[in-house]
């Protein structure tokens, strides 16, 4: 082995805490969202902690603000639900639904984010990927599927042209 595949080589996955915390991020989610079960779930971030009253949710004291994500093909809508990473309790949900959002496109750099304007006056940048490793800052949750259908729902059936 070298050097470089010791130093960079991929972290293992704990699936069994993944699947733990996936089962969490689901109860929180059906807990504040009527029909929760009719939305499908990943775990995201956003920088932009001004949007949710963080108040809610103890125990967040970052500039990172953890969210769970569901979207609903049928009915066009991305529920963010704020939470913090041991998710002890989570925040009121925001409704995005596409026929009465502004705009809605996935920026490419610096980073990659899902941007979607609710109106003209403000913005959500939500970043989603298939795993992070920080659990300090960060839901533990494998979710490289997920990822690849809240994209494809994102680009094929949200976003704006």
């Amino acid at each position: 082995m070298g050097l470089f595949s010791k130093l960079f080589k991929e972290p293992e996955v704990d699936l069994e805490k993944s699947e733990a915390n996936r089962q969490k991020m689901r109860a929180l989610f059906n807990h504040v969202v009527e029909n929760g079960d009719d939305y499908n779930l990943v775990y995201g971030y956003t920088e932009d902690v001004s949007r949710f009253n963080y108040g809610f949710v103890h125990g967040s004291k970052t500039k990172i603000g953890n969210l769970i994500v569901g979207w609903n093909e049928q009915s066009e809508t991305i529920v963010v639900v704020p939470t913090v990473p041991d998710l002890s309790g989570c925040g009121d949900p925001a409704y995005y639904r596409r026929s009465e959002i502004h705009k809605a496109y996935r920026n490419k750099y610096p980073t990659d984010a899902f941007i979607i304007y609710p109106d003209r006056k403000g913005y959500i940048g939500i970043n989603i990927y298939d795993w992070l490793d920080d659990e300090k800052l960060y839901v533990y949750v494998s979710q490289e599927e997920a990822v690849k259908a809240f994209t494809d729902f994102f680009l094929n059936r949200f976003q704006t042209k």
